[in-house]
């Protein structure tokens, strides 16, 4: 056996392998993005039973085998089990895992990944806050920390800062608001109010903490979900299965 890592982390995906085991996707602090097997996580008396799911945040302790890593023992800080019988808020969780996963990568620090994790999580389980709008945040949130975000302050074409209020444009293809000059001509472009604006400078540079500490008028709502979701969508390449089943559930 090799030595013993310790790594904290968040487990985003689990399959069953075999009759007993599982193989878990960890994001973790210390090694970014890795997949271990928990051998008999599935047996009713396994220590892995409920440690091998998704959303269980804890102190996961791993041996590295000749291709995989293996589950030696875990240490559970949060397992969110209430967001399991939450309709639809559930499938926003597994759509969160997904899009961490799609972007996780081996050998990174995914530690402001994770805390953005726990911070969404904790939020669906508030049934103050809107679903929609945790999906807005985390959209955008997550493409700030993967070095996407939109060019929010100053014109994406001319650099411009100062921009009269009312005459800011959001570009999808030049990835950022506009000036009214800039603007003219570029297809595609569509007006953005001062409200929706100002909610997504704030979603990309508020403390995790305060990332969901605010609400937003319907209106604004809807342009968030029309400008991030379609950002989004254009800087990913996949089909996540659990947004599909959003869409349907809508």
């Amino acid at each position: 056996m090799s030595d013993l890592i310790t790594v904290q982390g968040v487990v985003i995906s689990a399959m069953p392998i075999g009759e007993y085991d599982k193989r878990i996707v960890l994001l973790t602090r210390e090694r970014g993005k890795i997949s271990a097997f928990a051998k008999g996580a599935r047996r009713p008396n396994s220590p892995f039973l409920a440690a091998a799911d998704p959303f269980v945040f804890g102190t996961f302790t791993l041996f590295e085998g000749r291709s995989s890593y293996n589950l030696n023992q875990v240490s559970v800080s949060h397992h969110f089990v209430e967001l399991a019988a939450m309709q639809p808020g559930v499938y926003y969780g597994y759509y969160f895992l997904e899009l961490a996963d799609y972007f996780g990568r081996e050998g990174t620090d995914e530690r402001e990944m994770m805390n953005l994790l726990y911070v969404t999580v904790k939020a669906l389980l508030n049934p103050k806050m809107d679903n929609r709008l945790i999906r807005c945040i985390f959209e955008l949130r997550t493409m700030v920390e993967e070095g996407l975000c939109p060019e929010l302050f100053q014109c994406a074409q001319c650099g411009r800062e100062e921009i009269p209020e009312g005459q800011v444009f959001f570009s999808q293809d030049l990835h950022g608001i506009l000036c009214q000059k800039c603007a003219s001509g570029q297809k595609g472009t569509l007006r953005i109010s001062p409200s929706a604006l100002y909610a997504m400078r704030f979603i990309a540079t508020a403390p995790m903490g305060k990332l969901y500490t605010f609400t937003v008028k319907d209106e604004v709502l809807l342009e968030l979900e029309h400008f991030i979701h379609r950002y989004t969508a254009a800087n990913t390449d996949k089909r996540f299965r659990s947004l599909q089943i959003l869409e349907v559930m809508k």
